[in-house]
């Protein structure tokens, strides 16, 4: 029953989750003239904790939201790469040419940035307002937050990793941790390369994974490291490792002798098994790390939730309000048709960077391939083109790895 003293509302859309996901579908749906609710439990700004690099997929989708860059106040273009393999080897990949291909953004301003968008185009944004409940029918599903009592024709799951939207649908599975655990901090007064260069370190024994170290303004950073939950590291001192990893050689030398942590380090779980996730349920369709839509490699998600944002947004127009099998086909042939084969080749990849010879040798056979070959790894490792796309004819296109960065 209803309290009396809720607020009804009824919307074309509910989106439960106020992150690159959830604004998104949001923003998308809006455009093309559909009512649009968005709840948070959150009170935004908020943090999440990550890495804030946005690969060229993540430009490329906020180019296709007309974001605004320069709503976010830390935001930093990236010209290259940095990458150290275990045995001390270093090569810079660039990531040149008209416009740009990564940057990195701060999540606290980045969030708040594109839900500002959001409400600036008509989307009724409800920030401290958390899913309790929801209802399923024919041709609708109520939703139970806070004090609110939404009808909506569909509702686009955008609410992480626990997915309180899934737990209630009772789709969660069991002990799932993720495929990935990632810490971060942030670092001041830093003097070094990594002041405005993209550092990424191979290490021996974060192997399958790595260490990172991302630009911002003002001699600021993003510093953190994320490894594969692979059944062997249940018991390691995550912390001790941290501070060890902060005194290495190269990674002093990197961020110079003067830098200084701000705050405490974080930590989160990554979730990757998008070949697995359930993408939808009835008028539900889940997005972002509630889809487990993570790249496995790399442990990347903001291009992903952007991207399945988009997809579910446009599976819903396509589905219209009373065919709610028709955006579920959509969605799911549109996931698998961009997610699904690069799932499996970053898998693969992943397999190989898992061990210290395989980066090694995968790390000389960039540094040997000339300016020419740097350059495109460096595009494809940054997701300007599809992981698996030379085994996806469908995806070919005559611009591969020629199309300019983004112009935002």
């Amino acid at each position: 029953m209803t309290d009396p003293g809720s607020e009804r509302i009824s919307t074309d859309v509910l989106v439960v989750g106020g992150g690159p996901a959830g604004t998104a579908a949001a923003i998308e749906l809006r455009r093309a003239g559909r009512t649009v609710t968005l709840i948070d439990r959150a009170v935004f700004p908020r943090d999440k904790c990550c890495g804030d690099g946005l690969t060229t997929l993540a430009l490329r989708e906020l180019e296709h939201l007309e974001f605004d860059p320069s709503t976010v106040v830390d935001w930093f273009d990236v010209d290259g790469a940095a990458l150290r393999s275990p045995s001390g080897r270093e090569v810079v990949v660039p990531l040149d040419g008209p416009g740009s291909y990564a940057a990195v953004a701060p999540r606290v301003q980045l969030d708040n940035a594109l839900l500002e968008q959001a409400r600036a185009i008509g989307v009724d944004v409800r920030d401290g307002v958390g899913f309790e409940s929801l209802v399923t029918l024919d041709d609708r599903v109520v939703v139970t937050a806070g004090p609110l009592s939404v009808s909506a024709r569909y509702l686009v799951a955008a609410d992480g990793m626990w997915s309180p939207v899934r737990k209630a649908l009772g789709l969660n599975k069991t002990g799932y941790l993720g495929e990935w655990h990632g810490f971060r901090q942030y670092a001041s007064g830093v003097t070094g390369t990594a002041a405005t260069q993209l550092h990424v370190w191979f290490e021996e024994d974060l192997l399958p994974g790595y260490a990172w170290s991302f630009p911002l303004p003002n001699g600021r950073v993003n510093i953190g490291f994320g490894v594969l939950r692979d059944g062997v590291r249940k018991t390691k001192d995550m912390n001790g490792l941290w501070l060890d990893l902060l005194q290495r050689a190269h990674v002093v030398e990197a961020l110079g002798p003067d830098f200084e942590l701000e705050d405490r380090h974080t930590a989160w779980p990554i979730p990757a098994r998008i070949d697995e996730a359930v993408l939808v349920e009835g008028r539900v369709l889940f997005t972002g790390d509630a889809a487990m839509a993570t790249d496995v490699m790399t442990g990347e998600g903001i291009g992903q939730a952007l991207l399945t944002g988009r997809l579910a947004a446009e599976a819903i127009i396509a589905g219209g309000a009373t065919q709610p099998e028709i955006a579920a086909g959509v969605y799911r042939a549109e996931v698998l048709h961009h997610l699904r084969a690069d799932h499996k080749m970053s898998a693969a990849l992943g397999s190989i960077l898992a061990s210290p010879w395989g980066t090694r040798g995968a790390i000389r056979v960039v540094d040997a391939s000339g300016a020419w070959g740097r350059r495109n790894f460096a595009r494809w490792m940054f997701e300007d083109e599809p992981r698996a796309i030379v085994l996806t004819p469908r995806r070919w296109h005559r611009r591969f790895l020629k199309r300019p960065g983004v112009h935002l």
